[in-house]
């Protein structure tokens, strides 16, 4: 009787933790689920976190008790201390995990090592080389690079010399978006020519800064146009211009993701076009999917999270400024 009583017990509670599984939680508050971004400081990382806030409340609220923990490298290059931070959670026995790897190679063994840990891994924003995770919830960002690319040779009208200022090696997400932008103007623009598409940025605006002066010192007489892959280069090249004159349309530029400066760049038309992803959506189903996974639903093993092209021309229609300005107060207070 009192093994068919226990096994009841593990049948009402299964779908919060399933049975014989381990609660990091043993005072029964909830599921404990960590979510790690690339880095903290990118106004980009506070819009995954608002959207992870936004689906703990709405969890919560419906009656699934959930604490999310936010917690990630100060700065994107920081492979050592993401992988610390993966290290020391697993050693907490947390439920599940959301992570936006920064390296997509140096990020397999501790993702790995969680699911070995009985650890249930959701990947967002960025890829890794691996399929050890129970689902990817990001943009398509090679489709992403494609627009971008679209864009910038039509604003050219298909011919010219464009510069390429990639973000940091092993990031998946900008390396998409990279090889995305190449493909479509070697496909559809051959009357433009690529001047420079080995360099890296960095993952500071300061160091970004440094590249695109860089850049623009070999190849700023000659250029008439730009792609950049994430917000930080994109920020960063826009004021490299702005120094030495090439802004405001003599040199053509196209960026990927937005904050406040960008957005400013953008409506004055030092920026001609922004490639938008959706990040509050994307914090937001990357804790609702493990959830949805740790209570035994099954889920998509790839959730495309959506991209947009944002133009001064578009820019104040309503599902535009939705995106653009999204309310992270709401989520986070007022001090994000």
């Amino acid at each position: 009787m009192k093994s068919l009583l226990l096994g009841a017990a593990c049948a009402a509670l299964v779908f919060v933790l399933g049975c014989g599984s381990k609660s990091s939680d043993p005072s029964g508050s909830g599921l404990s689920i960590v979510v790690i971004p690339k880095g903290t400081t990118h106004e980009f990382w506070k819009s995954i976190h608002a959207g992870a806030r936004k689906a703990e409340q709405e969890l919560v609220a419906a009656g699934q008790p959930v604490k999310i923990i936010w917690k990630g490298p100060l700065k994107e290059d920081d492979r050592d201390e993401q992988i610390k931070v993966v290290e020391n959670f697993i050693a907490r026995g947390v439920d599940g995990m959301v992570l936006a790897p920064l390296d997509d190679k140096a990020l397999v063994r501790p993702v790995e090592t969680a699911a070995n840990a009985g650890i249930p891994v959701v990947v967002i924003d960025s890829g890794l080389q691996s399929d050890n995770y129970a689902s990817f919830v990001a943009t398509d960002n090679y489709l992403g690079g494609r627009m971008g690319g679209a864009h910038l040779g039509k604003l050219l009208g298909g011919q010219g010399n464009v510069l390429l200022l990639r973000y940091a090696v092993g990031s998946a997400s900008t390396t998409k978006r990279e090889n995305g932008f190449l493909d479509e103007l070697k496909e559809n623009f051959p009357g433009i020519k690529v001047l420079s598409s080995d360099q890296y940025a960095g993952a500071t605006r300061d160091l970004a800064y440094t590249a695109s002066q860089n850049l623009l010192s070999r190849y700023g007489e000659e250029v008439n146009g730009v792609f950049c892959p994430n917000e930080s280069v994109s920020v960063s090249m826009t004021k490299a211009l702005r120094d030495i004159g090439k802004a405001g349309g003599r040199v053509k530029v196209i960026g990927f993701d937005t904050s406040v400066q960008s957005l400013r760049d953008l409506e004055s038309g030092d920026v001609h076009g922004l490639v938008v992803q959706n990040p509050v959506k994307m914090g937001y189903l990357g804790v609702k999917t493990i959830i949805d996974h740790l209570g035994g639903e099954p889920v998509a093993k790839r959730i495309d999270t959506g991209v947009v092209l944002v133009t001064r021309d578009n820019m104040a229609q309503p599902d535009m400024q939705a995106l653009l300005n999204p309310p992270l107060e709401k989520y986070l207070g007022t001090g994000n």
